[in-house]
């Protein structure tokens, strides 16, 4: 077991946890069996129908991430052993933060009743029910789930990529086209090829260089070269993507700021699949209804001395850091790779009250996210953050990429690690910004990081 202190720095992108409660398979009766007299019959169109339509169908529809579709009983009845395993195990909906670890807005996780409800279902014999009882299925128009953006940009032309060897880095840029300084309340990222996106950026360019670097790239392929981060000093961004994010509109009074004559850019992080590919990205763009009174900022906290070594199954990184100002948090996003296991996050307030910020025990790349508060967390001076990272290199770990394990350090490669948390700060437009930036080393500085590592140079 390793554990030791760490210096805070940043790094890249976000995460998510949950309890487990397993049903075995053989707890449930056969699918075709008779209702069960001893309970009110549960049909689908009444009474699971409305805990699969707000919770489970923005994902389980067609032509979205999720395998399969739950738009109608047919969908549900041919999965109904899956959905009663899967939601009994809180496994689905995926919702990884922990009850009492944060109140977060559009949480996913489903009440004790809502799981029976679907349990009593499958053991009834899935009842369909009464057509009239059938709740009306959400819409999703031009399939973003926020509904129509007010701006779609989308990648210029297909990026194709190889079929196997290393992560591949590229920016693609996509002019906005804007006259005038706009503000933005949400943001949806939609990979045309998620299985070989590992994550993506947005980063806002005013100055031209992004087209410029672009424009010599002499690879005869969209885009340029992005290991490393996107090669200008960006004028802004409008976050991230990572596999189990979903997109959600900012708190009224408070957005994203884009400057005119701003372009988009996407730096994409490749991951081959072993055969060729190709990718090309979209973004939806929701601007506000007026000019926000409060500009919403992430700004990354992270350490890069990060060194597994094989079948070290219990190595601990954790690091603290004190606020000299006061900071309102709307939220938090916690990022690492495969070997991480748990991620838990709390402050210190000056009087000494513990603050549960999030806690993920059951840490899965492939559902991480933004978690924003219901209500933003005022945190004084001398507030003190910690961060406690656990990780698992052994070959018990069923997400471990290499057999035998082998070490692992700090990257931005799948095989890699990273330690990094975004905070996710709301602030009046003032001098006391560059402050924030200054603590949270969004700019060059003592302790930061090498030039051309992309988060050191940017908020997200």
């Amino acid at each position: 077991m390793s554990v030791r202190p760490a210096k805070p720095i940043l790094g890249v992108l976000a995460l998510l946890s949950l309890s487990t409660l397993c049903l075995a398979a053989n707890e449930l009766p056969p699918s075709q069996g008779a209702p069960n007299s001893a309970v009110a019959p549960v049909p689908f169109n009444k009474a699971v129908a409305p805990i699969l339509s707000p919770h489970c169908v923005s994902c389980h529809r067609p032509r979205e991430a999720a395998p399969f579709s739950l738009l109608d009983f047919n969908d549900a009845r041919k999965h109904a052993k899956e959905i009663a395993e899967l939601t009994a195990s809180h496994s689905m909906p995926p919702w990884k933060p922990e009850p009492g670890h944060g109140d977060f807005i559009g949480v996913r996780r489903l009440t004790d009743p809502q799981i029976s409800t679907i349990q009593q279902w499958v053991k009834q014999g899935k009842l369909e029910g009464d057509a009239a009882d059938k709740p009306t299925p959400p819409t999703f128009k031009g399939g973003w789930a926020l509904g129509e953006p007010d701006l779609v940009v989308k990648m210029a032309k297909p990026y194709t990529l190889r079929a196997d060897g290393p992560d591949d880095y590229r920016c693609f840029v996509l002019p906005l086209n804007l006259d005038k300084d706009t503000y933005v309340s949400a943001v949806e990222f939609k990979a045309g090829n998620p299985k070989i996106v590992h994550h993506a950026l947005l980063f806002l360019d005013t100055s031209g260089k992004a087209r410029e670097l672009e424009s010599q790239s002499d690879d005869n392929l969209p885009g340029y070269f992005g290991a490393g981060g996107p090669r200008f000093q960006p004028s802004g961004g409008l976050g991230g993507w990572a596999p189990g994010v979903t997109p959600h509109f900012l708190p009224d009074g408070v957005g994203r700021e884009v400057k005119a004559n701003s372009d988009l850019v996407i730096q994409i992080h490749f991951h081959p699949s072993g055969k060729l590919e190709q990718e090309q990205s979209s973004v939806g763009i929701y601007f506000t209804k007026a000019k926000p009174q409060k500009l919403f900022l992430s700004f990354p906290r992270g350490d890069r001395k990060i060194d597994i070594a094989p079948a070290d199954n219990h190595y601990v990184i954790d690091n603290t850091f004190t606020l000299p100002i006061a900071v309102e948090l709307q939220g938090v996003f916690p990022h690492a790779h495969l070997l991480c296991r748990e991620i838990k996050v709390d402050a210190t307030l000056p009087d000494g009250k513990e603050l549960p910020l999030i806690w993920i025990k059951d840490w899965d790349w492939n559902w991480q996210g933004e978690y924003l508060y219901k209500t933003p967390l005022m945190l004084p001076p001398g507030t003190q953050i910690h961060q406690h990272f656990v990780y698992d290199n052994s070959a018990a770990n069923i997400h471990n990429p290499n057999s035998p394990p082998k070490e692992v350090k700090y990257g931005e490669q799948t095989g890699d690690e990273m330690s990094l948390v975004f905070y996710q700060l709301i602030v009046k437009p003032s001098p006391m910004l560059e402050q924030m930036r200054l603590l949270f080393g969004a700019r060059r500085g003592r302790g930061a990081p090498p030039q051309n590592q992309p988060p050191a140079r940017q908020d997200r």
